[in-house]
């Protein structure tokens, strides 16, 4: 099953206090911009970061296209994570 949620849906969201918004992309990427109350993670380092992620929240994974986000998005919920996938990724705000 895929776990997903489009830009709009975010986007009425994201006033929400305490909204998880992690941004996969890498540092290059995020110096053009990033979502209002969204958290920085590289891909390659959400591992580093597994024991900060909780259980009992949710988490809205962004890239630049929704790739890399869709693969986070699957290895979190392997790891008993919410998560969900931005699709389309920044390219689609």
């Amino acid at each position: 099953m895929t776990y997903e949620i489009s830009p709009q849906e975010l986007m009425q969201k994201l006033d929400h206090e305490g909204l998880h918004i992690i941004d996969v992309r890498e540092d290059y990427e995020v110096q053009m911009g990033m979502l209002k109350g969204a958290r920085h993670i590289p891909m390659n380092t959400i591992p580093d970061y597994m024991p900060e992620f909780k259980q009992d929240e949710s988490y809205y994974i962004v890239c630049a296209h929704g790739i890399r986000s869709e693969k986070v998005t699957e290895y979190l919920r392997d790891h008993d994570i919410e998560a969900f996938n931005v699709t389309g990724g920044m390219a689609a705000f």
